[in-house]
Formats: C-alpha cells, sequence, structure tokens
C-alpha cells in the first residue's frame, strides 16, 4: 500500500499523507512516495492539496528510523548526495504549480517543515504546531533553518526549538505559520476552496508568483526590481490578453474575499 494517496479532481491534485497508525511520521518510504505523487501533480494538476489522513497531518521524523540510522542499522550512502528532504520540499515550494496544506493535529518537527514548503496553509481547531527536536537531541533538517525562520523569524523560531513549546492555531495565525483558521475538521474543505479559486489564475501567472516572489525577498532593493521588470516584460500568453481585454470591457467575474 501506497504511504501518499492520490486523487485527481479536476485540475486539482489530493495528495495525502497516508501512515495514520504512525500519526503520518516521516521515513524514506513516505518521502519516496511523496516525490512521485508531486511529480505526477506537475503534470497531471494545476494546484496541489496536500493533507493528513487519521487524526494528524504530520508528527514529523519517524524517530524509530532515526535510530537505526543514528546506530548504524542504516548503512549511509557511499556518496554524499542532497538530502531526500530538501529535494522533495523543493518540489512541493518551487515547483510548477501551488500547493495548499489542509492541517489538523500535530503539525511538528518535520511535519511543519512539510507545512512550511507549501505556498497556502490552513488549519483546524485541532492542529498544534512545534519543533521538539531539541528535546530529542537532533537538530531541524528539512529545511526548517530556511523556510521556518524566514517566516517566523529567528527568536520565535528559537523559542520553540529551545522550549518545545506548540502553539495552537490562534498562535500560528499571529506568527504567520497559517493564513487562515476554520472548525475542527474543515480544513480540507477549506483548502480544496482555496485551490479552486487560484486555479482559476492562469497557469503562468501562479507560476511566478510561487518562484520569483520569493527569489525577490532573498535579493537587493535594485536586483529585486530587476527581477521583477524582467518577468513582468515577458511575451504574455494569449489567455493573457483575453483577461485584460473581458476586465478592460467589463466582462470579467468580480471578486470578493468571501468568493472561493
Amino acid at each position: 500500500m501506497s504511504l501518499v494517496s492520490y486523487e485527481l479532481d479536476g485540475a486539482v491534485a489530493l495528495i495525502g499523507l497516508n501512515r495514520p497508525d504512525k500519526r503520518n511520521a516521516i521515513d524514506d518510504a513516505l518521502i519516496d512516495d511523496l516525490r512521485a505523487a508531486v511529480l505526477r501533480a506537475h503534470e497531471e494538476a494545476d494546484v496541489a492539496v496536500l493533507f493528513g489522513h487519521g487524526t494528524n497531518f504530520c508528527a514529523g521524523l519517524d524517530l524509530a528510523e532515526a535510530l537505526a540510522r543514528a546506530t548504524g542499522q542504516i548503512k549511509p550512502p557511499r556518496k554524499r548526495r542532497r538530502h531526500n528532504w530538501h529535494e522533495v520540499f523543493d518540489l512541493i515550494a518551487r515547483g510548477p504549480i501551488p500547493f495548499v496544506a489542509a492541517l489538523h493535529g500535530a503539525v511538528v518537527g518535520g511535519g511543519l517543515e512539510l507545512a512550511m514548503a507549501a505556498h497556502v496553509r490552513v488549519c483546524d481547531e485541532s492542529a498544534l504546531f512545534g519543533l521538539p527536536e531539541g528535546q530529542r537531541g537532533i537538530f531541524v533538517g528539512g529545511g526548517g533553518t530556511v523556510r521556518i525562520q524566514r517566516v517566523v523569524g529567528t527568536t520565535v523560531m528559537m523559542d520553540m526549538m529551545l522550549t518545545g513549546r506548540l502553539l495552537d492555531p490562534a498562535e500560528a495565525l499571529q506568527e504567520h505559520i497559517v493564513r487562515y483558521t476554520v472548525p475542527g475538521g474543515q480544513a480540507l474543505a477549506k483548502a480544496r476552496e482555496l485551490a479552486a479559486r487560484i486555479g482559476r489564475n492562469s497557469v503562468e501567472t501562479n507560476w511566478m508568483i510561487i518562484n520569483v516572489l520569493p527569489r525577490v525577498n532573498d535579493l537587493s532593493h535594485d536586483d529585486g526590481l530587476f527581477m521583477e521588470q524582467l518577468n513582468s516584460a515577458r511575451a504574455r500568453p494569449p489567455e493573457a490578453e483575453q483577461r485584460l481585454r473581458e476586465f478592460v470591457d467589463g466582462k470579467a467575474r468580480r471578486l470578493q474575499d468571501n468568493q472561493p
């Protein structure tokens, strides 16, 4: 049985961590299945929703596998290679389509690192967010020093790691870990609603939003403006001309904040 479920609903791929008996803890087998699902979504879908089966999104690293690796029961590769978590999470964060994460229950350690690879995050009232690595004698290894720190800041991440305390949905919203909070059991429905709305954008525009914005954020002021100009001056596809004409002619669908 695959450790990651996959379903295509129109232009939206639904990707579910499917190891509920282990609270969707991440081991190498799950990472391999997640990579396959993400690459499939890149080809088939315009937007993807990432969620967890069972009562938790993801409890992070599979500690039994980590212990086996630390005690030599799992042999390291002969040559150094890129961390498989970094590779797969980057396929989510900087691939061709946006990802919306639906979060509930435990979103801790590697689970939080995975969630932060998504572009929009929704949680329900059961969600708890944390970085317990410090209490396990280990350090973050799934890109958290980059993704989480750039969102919440060094002091917040340092506090989470040093104390091991868990953030509730209100605190996660305050620290920009999530953008939307919903009642219990409604995170996936809200994520699907947002994905449908995102999917109405052009594929090209969505690609620029998720790939250009984070890179501009890493640049100096002048270099950022230069990259913006390069991208805004790109040749526009025929779909863009049609959308602009519909707006000018008063035929474009009006958007409201509460519309899906």
